[in-house]
């Protein structure tokens, strides 16, 4: 049986609390019986993710590989889907799929991901040109962005009524605008969903791999507002962020072959949501304290610069 990593059994329980737990309890078994069907042996000790057990894996016919199984969530169906579409183009090839317990079999990458990379320039040109790469003819079964947009906007001007905050009106309405003009009509691309700098690893393949797919049908300019969402925490204690902010765009926008503008308003649309989801929820990495009201003023901020900032490129 594996040793399943205490931290994963406690967020996963902490999170989903009795079916949490009931998984928990059925992991070990899920895995034994899954590196059996599908020829595998341990070949180190397990890692996780947010809601995923990570298990390194060796078999004859693919070599070194991972077996994830995550807890089932409705944000999980679509990954191997997205992960069949791409074929190993910009993404870890699937081996197998067991949909019914929510487990892959993956190409196994290195640790190491993006967002340790020092060069700003070099961090948003690799997740641009994945983007490119990642932007393919969607599969006519997944789901849309633009069935999203009504909830957007519902929840935007339910938030912005009940919500504290220092955002000027005009900068909400440009997010609603962003919905409205955007949101609601949107190509039949496939999108990672999720494309921030730590879903993307270290490869031997490529340099470069993308992991953790949502499987959305979309704008792929709408990434660009999820990479720059990541940056945050790198940018916040800068005199004058914005200088950076506008220069990751523009090099994230170029490398994927997109409108800075496009790019542009998704990310301020990305800022003004995570304004409003810190209040109501907090962050991974800061629930509450001094530091996630500074967080969260900091997400007012970047939503007015980028409603307020010229698309040219700099």
């Amino acid at each position: 049986m594996i040793e399943i990593p205490e931290a994963f059994v406690r967020t996963t329980v902490d999170r989903e609390q009795e079916p949490g737990a009931a998984w928990i309890a059925e992991l070990p078994g899920i895995v034994d019986e899954l590196t059996q069907t599908w020829g595998c042996e341990p070949d180190g000790p397990a890692t996780h993710g947010g809601v995923g057990l990570i298990l390194p894996v060796r078999r004859p016919s693919t070599g070194p590989a991972v077996l994830k199984v995550s807890f089932p969530h409705p944000g999980n169906v679509h990954e191997p889907d997205a992960y069949a579409a791409w074929q190993g183009r910009g993404a870890v090839h699937l081996y197998e799929r067991d949909d019914a317990r929510f487990a892959m079999l993956l190409e196994r990458a290195h640790s190491t991901n993006l967002s340790e990379v020092a060069d700003g320039d070099e961090l948003a040109s690799v997740a641009g040109r994945l983007n490119h790469r990642l932007a393919v003819p969607a599969p006519a079964e997944l789901p849309r962005l633009s069935d999203r947009a009504a909830e957007w906007e519902e929840n935007l001007l339910m938030d912005a009524g009940e919500l504290s905050h220092t955002m000027p009106e005009a900068v909400v309405a440009a997010a609603l605008a962003t919905v409205r003009e955007l949101g609601r009509t949107q190509p039949e691309t496939l999108v990672h969903g999720d494309l921030h700098a730590r879903n993307i690893l270290r490869a031997d393949r490529e340099p470069w791999l993308a992991v953790d797919p949502k499987g959305y049908v979309g704008d792929p300019a709408y990434d660009g507002g999820t990479l720059l969402k990541s940056r945050a925490l790198h940018l916040i204690g800068a005199d004058d962020p914005r200088p950076a902010i506008r220069r990751i765009l523009a090099v994230f926008a170029e490398a994927a072959e997109l409108d800075l503008d496009r790019v542009r308003r998704w990310a301020q649309f990305h800022a003004v949501t995570a304004a409003f989801w810190g209040r109501r929820h907090g962050f991974r990495v800061l629930r509450s304290g001094p530091e996630l009201d500074r967080l969260n003023v900091f997400a007012d901020r970047l939503a007015e610069f980028l409603a307020e900032f010229p698309a040219e490129r700099s």
